[in-house]
């Protein structure tokens, strides 16, 4: 559908990429990949025609469509979100138009058995069914489910788009994209602004999408998830793979250690035939064996070994000084804005050493939660406490923004840093892959990940024995990512993270705090568990199914019980009372969890034993719930 023939683009003094070619057909999902500076958003734009190529160029097929969601982008904040949204799809609209006028002009001939007449009732027919292939009957139905499964409530969509964020209003904008199905979705970090339930919402759109799909992600699951062809910029090439991520991780490495045996090999046979040139060429019996191994030499392939950017970060985080047994602790704590209340009444306790995710729908209080631990917003009522010799270090979602632009990279550092670590400055900037003459670059010149990994060095000037980090890795690329999960899972202090990228969080921590119904509720359970069973709930509501749990309403059953045998209504009735009495033990269940909840937000986790046996009696208890719902279900099936 679309190719990219011998492009080469010439930007900001150097070749971005140099006669690089590809075919993007129907039904591929590509993941456009490489570290930062690669020039993965370039690439976007010159698909999309916004950028010219300086060399070769973009073609597609005719009437294919391009829709394209770049990382930022003007909107219109006047409109209200409905009607934003509702007028996204250029297609319907045209059709819509037409078919009123052929409607008018219907109701108003009286030609029936003219030419004309019926090719107007011809084309009506036709545009009946472009209005139905392109959703225009349920348009209403998959705007409100898009704008459900990208985390917005049915009550949002009158209200305009000034009173949102950045963020939301991007969502706005892949909401519209989505809407008019394209043949190729560009899709430019599209999960930076997504909770984590929205961006499972949109794997699974994305999965099923019938067109072709090229999205720039440094979210490693999202794109194993999502795409089947991994394209990754380097060095001006790009090097083409069948495989999602991971696989063409393990595959690209694969081939470059080929490449580097076969070169060390072929280097290895160029010194010993050059050895018996120079060994043989003087001798005269030897001089035309001397000269067959000269010719050999000169049609001889050399081997190349694909070059790769190998700078990465280097660091780790100072050791913790000792503390108390706990971190902080919240005693029926309060927090109200005029238009909405945070918490009521909540109790939490953060041990020491304590690694936990921060867990909840965007909006619903993460970062004023980590606001009130550090000491940048205030509460209305009960107590917050930070433990003993707690000295926490503290990235906000912000901290990059934050910088002074016109400070360079180095007296931004050097400005804060105290005692012996102002002789370690520029080695500390180097592990952050500043170094040399790039230290010497205005703040304001940076990309944003190098903001925020000039962000993240600041973390490194003092010792901290408890790290609050929000939204750490956006703007990283994945191997930075990684080199920042390896250093958090070496540090031996206490860690409260908030993050949407789930393989960041995999084996980071060992607890999840998720806010909700202005409460902290603790889960002991992996990300992956934890996920797995919201993504269940999300589902179920995004598909209406996650109704009440109540017996079937006599009249929905439509049944005659005259006509149904004695034995059919006797098991009919021993299902009813099965789900009635399934009911009451899925509402004790549930009031039960709740109260553990509660117990388990404050408990001394120090006592091991007394702990171990919350958690064990807590799993059990969510077991019976789960194993309840399931025979409810099925019980349900049965009454039809």
């Amino acid at each position: 559908m679309v190719s990219v023939n011998n492009m080469s683009v010439f930007l900001g003094g150097k070749d971005l990429f140099d006669q690089v070619s590809f075919m993007v057909d129907k039904k591929d999902r590509i993941g456009l990949v490489g570290k930062n500076g690669a020039g993965k958003s370039t690439m976007l734009k010159a698909i999309m025609g916004l950028l010219p190529p300086s060399g070769g160029n973009v073609s597609k097929q005719k009437n294919v469509t391009i829709g394209y969601l770049p990382q930022e982008m003007k909107h219109n904040n006047g409109a209200r979100i409905i009607d934003e949204v509702e007028g996204a799809n250029s297609k319907i609209t045209v059709i819509e138009d037409r078919l009123e006028e052929i409607n008018v002009a219907l109701q108003t001939r009286t030609d029936y058995e003219s030419d004309s007449y019926m090719d107007l009732i011809e084309e009506l027919n036709d545009l009946n069914e472009q209005f139905s292939l392109h959703g225009g009957f349920n348009m209403r139905e998959n705007i409100e489910k898009f704008l459900l499964g990208l985390g917005f409530d049915s009550k949002d969509f009158e209200r305009k788009m000034s009173e949102f964020s950045g963020g939301w209003k991007m969502r706005v904008e892949l909401c519209k994209i989505l809407l008019e199905q394209p043949d190729v979705l560009l899709l430019d970090e599209p999960t930076n602004h997504l909770d984590i339930e929205s961006i499972q919402w949109l794997e699974d759109f994305l999965k099923n999408y019938n067109g072709a799909i090229i999205l720039i992600s440094h979210d490693r699951a999202f794109l194993d998830f999502v795409t089947n062809r991994t394209i990754e910029i380097n060095a001006g090439k790009i090097y083409d793979y069948k495989f999602s991520y991971t696989k063409y991780k393990v595959i690209r490495e694969e081939e470059l250690t080929i490449q580097k045996a076969a070169a060390k090999n072929q280097e290895k046979y160029i010194k010993e035939t050059e050895e018996l040139i120079n060994k043989f060429r003087a001798k005269k019996n030897k001089a035309a064996f001397a000269q067959s191994l000269i010719k050999k030499l000169d049609k001889l392939e050399i081997v190349e070994v694909d070059q790769v950017d190998a700078g990465g970060l280097n660091f780790r985080f100072q050791p913790a000084p000792r503390s108390g047994k706990f971190a902080a602790k919240f005693e029926g704590l309060t927090k109200q804005y005029p238009e909405k209340t945070i918490l009521k009444n909540a109790d939490l306790m953060i041990n020491a050493q304590d690694r936990i995710s921060l867990i909840g729908k965007n909006g619903v209080g993460k970062t004023t939660i980590i606001k009130l631990l550090v000491g940048d917003e205030s509460h209305q009522g009960g107590e917050l406490e930070l433990g003993h010799n707690i000295s926490v270090g503290y990235f906000a979602q912000d901290e990059a923004e934050k910088l002074d632009g016109n400070k360079t990279i180095f007296e931004t550092i050097d400005d804060i840093a105290t005692g012996v670590m102002r002789t370690k400055v520029r080695n500390i900037l180097g592990s952050f892959l500043f170094s040399g003459e790039d230290q010497d670059k205005k703040v304001k010149v940076l990309s944003g990940g190098e903001k925020t990994r000039l962000a993240l060095c600041k973390l490194l000037l003092e010792p901290h024995n408890f790290l609050v980090l929000d939204e750490p890795t956006n703007h990283l690329d994945i191997a930075s990512k990684n080199v920042l999960k390896e250093a958090l899972m070496k540090f031996d202090g206490t860690l409260l993270v908030v993050s949407h990228d789930r393989d960041f969080l995999d084996m980071l921590t060992n607890r999840i705090f998720e806010i909700k119904d202005e409460q902290i509720s603790v889960h002991h359970e992996d990300v992956a568990s934890f996920l797995k069973r919201k993504k269940q709930e999300s589902i179920a509501l995004f598909e209406n199914t996650g109704k009440k749990k109540s017996s079937p309403k006599k009249e929905e059953k439509k049944v005659e019980e005259n006509k149904l045998t004695y034995e059919e209504q006797k098991e009919l009735k021993r299902l009813e009372n099965k789900v009635q009495k399934l009911e009451k033990d899925i509402e004790s269940l549930e009031g039960k969890i709740k109260e553990y909840d509660v117990t388990m937000a404050s408990l001394d986790y120090t006592d091991e034993e007394k702990a171990n046996k919350v958690i064990e009696e807590y799993k059990i208890l969510k077991d019976s719930l789960s194993q309840k719902e399931g025979e409810w279900e099925k019980a349900v099936e049965l009454i039809g």
